[in-house]
């Protein structure tokens, strides 16, 4: 008889068990955190959606590079997967000028050591998608870090490997999205090494947690975006004067079911699967 799962970490969103020295099990909760606290109220359906969409995208990109997934779980918000020993930074992919990359051209002219060309507007498209690590933060913000830094810590071969797949999986999921009426504007992914040797896609993909998501038809250069991710509960709470400091402010209800409203139409615009139908059959993403 198997032993009951041992609680070995808690996110931000997710709680981490292991299942044995192979395995994992990464659970999503609700919760929801803007600038790095996690906010009192939680947005129901949240952590399903994010579990079934990674899933999704691990499904449809494994030509690209291996996943950690091994199998979805019946409550809909919990994967089991392959434990991995962790590269140390994330891997952000930029496409579009948004967010903090905005705020550091305006300034600079380049984004996180990538000098680019003079005159773009907020929200433009990049001439090409950029790579922009950052190491990942226990508690407080992510930093920022160039490239060689990256590698320095990561193993350059072991850099150059996610670096190479961050790019393919980017291009593959925007072209996809292109498709179904949704700007991957920019993203985050994790990598870990298997114990092959194999550097393998984790944690979670193109969710609205990870990544910025706009709708392609309300796109206009020149101004900052509607979306489908938590900007929509970072720019409420910019409105309340809060100082960004632990605790945070409670949702309203008309915050939370925008928020979830916005999340569900993500999964269901970029998997053509109803969330209910996901919520049934935990498979159906995977098909």
């Amino acid at each position: 008889m198997s032993s009951a799962p041992t609680h070995i970490a808690s996110g931000k969103v997710r709680e981490i068990y292991a299942l044995d020295d192979a395995r994992l099990l990464l659970v999503a909760s609700d919760r929801i955190s803007t600038f790095d606290v996690v906010l009192p109220t939680p947005i129901p359906d949240k952590g399903r959606v994010l579990t079934g969409l990674a899933a999704f995208w691990f499904a449809r990109t494994e030509e690209i590079v291996p996943n950690h997934l091994l199998a979805l779980r019946s409550d809909a918000r919990s994967i089991e997967c392959v434990r991995l020993e962790m590269l140390p930074v994330e891997f952000v992919v930029r496409g579009y000028l948004a967010g903090s990359g905005w705020k550091d051209y305006s300034a600079s002219g380049a984004v996180c050591g990538h000098v680019l060309p003079a005159g773009l507007l907020e929200s433009a498209a990049l001439p090409e998608p950029i790579v922009t690590p950052a190491t990942k933060a226990t508690s407080g913000h992510d930093l920022n870090i160039s490239e060689d830094e990256a590698a320095d810590l990561c193993g350059a071969e072991r850099y150059a490997a996610a670096r190479e797949a961050a790019l393919a999986l980017y291009g593959f999921a925007a072209a996809h999205a292109t498709k179904r009426g949704i700007i991957v504007a920019d993203t985050k992914f994790e990598f870990g090494v298997d114990p092959a040797g194999r550097v393998v896609l984790a944690d979670e993909a193109l969710t609205p947690d990870s990544s910025r998501f706009w709708p392609l038809d309300e796109y206009e250069v020149g101004r900052t975006q509607a979306s489908f991710d938590k900007q929509f509960v970072r720019d409420w709470c910019l409105t309340t004067g809060w100082d960004k400091t632990d605790p945070g402010p409670e949702l309203p209800d008309d915050v939370v079911a925008g928020t979830r409203g916005r999340y569900v139409e993500a999964f269901e615009r970029l998997t053509d699967i109803e969330f209910n139908a996901y919520v049934a059959d935990q498979e159906v993403v995977l098909r």
